[in-house]
């Protein structure tokens, strides 16, 4: 199963909370009180979202933590590659790999397709959808038919009502 690591699941909740108040600046303190999230864990994820230019940061008596950019300009994928690292599905998948069976191999290729268009996907998704701010979410008509399963057609609506001629 493709599952991102709970410090990044973390992250993304700080970011979030972050966006939410995109002109204020806050300490690691007061983003652990409203998150909830541990003040050490806070402050490591802090210091790497900082260093992916993701959050700014300003030292002193008034200083803390803002978004680095605006929300709808950070994207779920940049999120990912601060905090996991260039995605990849398969090591045929990463830019630079040295494979042994990469002359025989018959799936190779469809997994970097399928690798691109997770990355597209992740790309096209920005903080600011990913904290519910106002945007339309994306609607992925296959995906919800298949996780609602089969659909009864509709049934015509049939009058009770009876009009005399």
């Amino acid at each position: 199963m493709l599952r991102i690591s709970k410090l990044t699941d973390y992250a993304t909740v700080l970011l979030a909370r972050l966006a939410a108040e995109p002109e204020r600046q806050l300490t690691a303190a007061q983003l652990a009180a409203q998150t909830r999230l541990g003040a050490a864990t806070v402050s490591k994820l802090l210091k790497q979202l900082h260093g992916s230019a993701l959050v700014s940061s300003t030292r002193g008596l008034h200083g803390g933590y803002r978004l680095a950019r605006p929300a709808a300009d950070i994207s779920a994928a940049q999120i990912l590659d601060a905090l996991e690292g260039p995605m990849a599905l398969t090591e045929c998948a990463q830019h630079t790999h040295q494979c042994g069976i990469e002359s025989t191999c018959g799936v190779g290729r469809a997994w970097q397709r399928v690798n691109i268009a997770i990355r597209r996907s992740l790309q096209e998704i920005s903080l600011l959808e990913l904290a519910g701010m106002g945007v339309q979410t994306t609607r992925f008509g296959a995906l919800e038919r298949q996780l609602r399963g089969p659909r009864e057609l509709p049934v015509p609506a049939v009058s009770t009502r009876t009009e005399k001629p």
